[in-house]
């Protein structure tokens, strides 16, 4: 793997507050709620001085933080998933949040295809799911080779329709039916190839493509970076091309997680840092309450941008929420 096109972890973190639209994120954040600048760049994406304003808060716990928000732009709503809770939660903007699906299998991540329909990275039944537009839902994906997947994280689809999804840790001690290793793994829009795209990621997390397709960033929370890979022909991932996109490690707390690309080309990235360090006994991450917060922005995008959680980080065995 290549290091190329470096960017400091500072300007990384300026660009994450250009999310400006929508952080899921913990208590520590309410306290300040602010806009922390690092670089006068930022001026040419949002309004810094703009508030942050709480939209709602007492998501997650042990199991998983409040993640995967994503904007229903024709029903001006957002979802997000409530994790710890197994619930999908939905924000209309003046009418507050409610609860859109229960129970969800403790899904994560959420995208939506170009037809509209919701997808999910369930962690109780270790699977990618779609739900179509009558209500039913569809299983994208469950196992690799007859071995059950990991955990699911986050999903993003293309525009030919293939599906996209990361697969971090499972259980700390696998079962003869459990993968061992983890993985980024792609869909064929009709459902029927499923490709192993990179399996060298320590924890695969957030995923997201450049605006014209050509380069897919992943990120790998354990390592703290961000890595780029340009597009094959054939949807799969030009492996020579590997590189570090942006190294996130530093004095500050937190790792990456979700992850979006503005139109612009902007990649905006969540770093969850650890309220607290504790142990946990269940071998996964820990999270504290979760809270939903809103900074307009001066374009006023949607508030489905950003994707950011804090949580209390218990990295103990593999799992990744």
């Amino acid at each position: 793997m290549r290091t190329h096109h470096r960017i400091s972890r500072r300007h990384m973190l300026s660009l994450s507050a250009a999310a400006g639209g929508l952080a899921i994120t913990g208590a520590r954040a309410q306290a300040a709620k602010r806009i922390e600048q690092f670089d006068p760049a930022l001026d040419k994406i949002i309004d810094s001085s703009q508030p942050i304003k709480e939209l709602a808060s007492g998501f997650g716990g042990d199991l998983g933080p409040a993640e995967g928000p994503v904007w229903i732009k024709e029903g001006g709503y957002l979802l997000f998933s409530d994790i710890h809770n197994s619930r999908r939660m939905k924000y209309t903007p003046g009418q507050g949040v409610s609860v859109f699906l229960e129970p969800t299998n403790r899904a994560n991540g959420l995208t939506r295809d170009l037809q509209g329909r919701v997808l999910a990275c369930e962690h109780d039944t270790r699977r990618v799911t779609r739900r179509e537009l009558d209500g039913s839902l569809t299983v994208v994906a469950s196992s690799f080779q007859g071995l059950r997947f990991n955990r699911p994280n986050d999903v993003v689809v293309k525009s030919d329709g293939a599906i996209y999804f990361t697969d971090p840790g499972g259980p700390a001690v696998p079962e003869q039916w459990d993968l061992t290793h983890t993985g980024v793994y792609r869909v064929s829009a009709d459902l029927g190839t499923l490709t192993l795209l990179v399996s060298d990621f320590i924890v695969p997390n957030g995923l997201a493509f450049s605006p014209d397709e050509s380069i897919l960033y992943i990120n790998d929370s354990r390592r703290g970076h961000i890595r780029a890979f340009d597009m094959a022909p054939n949807g799969t991932l030009a492996r020579q091309t590997d590189r570090v996109f942006a190294d996130l490690r530093g004095a500050e707390p937190g790792v990456p997680d979700g992850m979006k690309v503005d139109v612009a080309g902007k990649s905006t990235d969540s770093r969850p840092p650890p309220i607290s360090a504790s142990v946990a006994t269940t071998g996964r991450r820990c999270s504290s309450r979760a809270a939903c917060i809103s900074a307009r922005s001066t374009s006023k995008s949607p508030a489905s941008r950003c994707r950011s959680q804090r949580r209390r980080k218990c990295r103990v065995g593999k799992g990744a929420h």
